[in-house]
């Protein structure tokens, strides 16, 4: 995996989650400062595994895909089933089809066939990756 670089949302979702760790008990008041100082100077998702390896979860979104340093992966968030995800990641190109359908069933009534797929990117809130 690639050594990506962060954006200031992952850098401020980090920062929440060391904010959760400190309400909650794990880590103190001096220590939540050095390691909130380095997550806002860290440059890319390597920078950030160290700050948070001996911490359970919650995990930064940044490092939900990176693997741990024993080669097993950060657990998915809760509920993320490979259904669910095959499901979204499908949905758009099953949306194109039944628009495809509709447009020969209704003899040509555009509104159905452009608005099917709309709908769903809408729902399913897809984004070109």
């Amino acid at each position: 995996m690639t050594d990506m670089r962060l954006s200031d949302d992952e850098r401020q979702d980090a920062l929440d989650v060391l904010s959760e760790h400190v309400r909650t008990g794990r880590l103190d008041v001096d220590e939540y400062g050095t390691r909130s100082a380095k997550v806002t100077a860290a440059k890319r998702v390597s920078d950030l595994l160290p700050l948070f390896d001996d911490l359970p979860s919650p995990r930064p979104s940044a490092l939900l895909t990176v693997p741990r340093d024993n080669g097993a992966p950060v657990a998915r968030p809760v509920g993320e089933s490979p259904l669910t995800r095959w499901a979204l990641r499908s949905a758009v190109p099953i949306a194109v089809v039944l628009a495809i359908a509709v447009f020969v069933l209704s003899r040509g009534r555009l509104i159905l066939v452009f608005a099917l797929p709309l709908a769903v990117l809408l729902i399913t809130g897809w984004r070109r990756r």
